[in-house]
């Protein structure tokens, strides 16, 4: 997970403050490369990466359907990285996250995309049961997911839990284990999810909003 954080410092940074231009420019830079070399599966998979961290913003920032259309331009890339070696855990990881983006943006899309964000985040954790990013994003689908597809916050709850427990210095997973803590109505809880988190990693804006949204009993 280092190695992987290392290669993305860039996105990390611009996500941590809700950069969104930074953002959409990474994006647009990896976007034409991977045109380019349509058989690297790399170039597929920083495509997506850059673009899954664009909707995530978009999603912070409240604008749903920025977040959608960001999804659905990363689900084809990482479909082609998946394509090109569908034995990369974090191919299938990305992919399934990007559904599950999708599907956070407009509702209505888990008709399309349901089945991919859970394809794609099962068959990670198949690949990689070790990856605390595969069960950060296993959680996240399931909190998006309407419970007529299958989701809900208990499974998230465990997922965010398993992550902490495979990485206990993953501020993501102690971010997203305090939103689903608050939709639990555990607010005492989660305001002490988003508190680590921020220990972890106090650069992370949306940390702060959530802990400063979450009533303190």
């Amino acid at each position: 997970m280092a190695a992987w954080a290392d290669r993305e410092t860039d996105l990390i940074q611009a996500r941590d403050r809700q950069d969104r231009a930074a953002l959409e420019r990474i994006a647009a830079e990896r976007a034409e490369k991977a045109r380019k070399n349509p058989a690297d599966a790399s170039l597929q998979y920083e495509a997506a990466v850059a673009e899954s961290y664009v909707a995530e913003v978009a999603q912070e920032l409240h604008d749903r359907s920025g977040a959608f259309s960001a999804a659905e331009s990363g689900i084809a890339a990482a479909e082609r990285a998946v394509a090109l070696k569908a034995d990369s855990a974090e191919y299938q990881r990305i992919l399934g996250t990007l559904c599950g983006q999708a599907i956070s943006g407009n509702g209505l899309a888990a008709l399309k995309y349901g089945k991919c964000a859970m394809a794609g985040v099962n068959r990670a954790i198949e690949l990689d049961p070790k990856s605390p990013l595969a069960y950060i994003s296993h959680g996240i689908g399931y909190f998006y997911l309407p419970p007529a597809f299958g989701g809900g916050v208990d499974t998230a709850l465990h997922d965010f839990q398993k992550a902490i427990e495979l990485d206990p210095r993953s501020s993501e997973a102690y971010l997203w284990l305090g939103v689903a803590l608050r939709k639990a109505s555990r607010p005492t809880e989660a305001r002490q999810a988003f508190e680590r988190a921020l220990e972890l990693n106090p650069n992370r804006l949306w940390a702060r909003q959530q802990l400063e949204k979450t009533p303190r009993s």
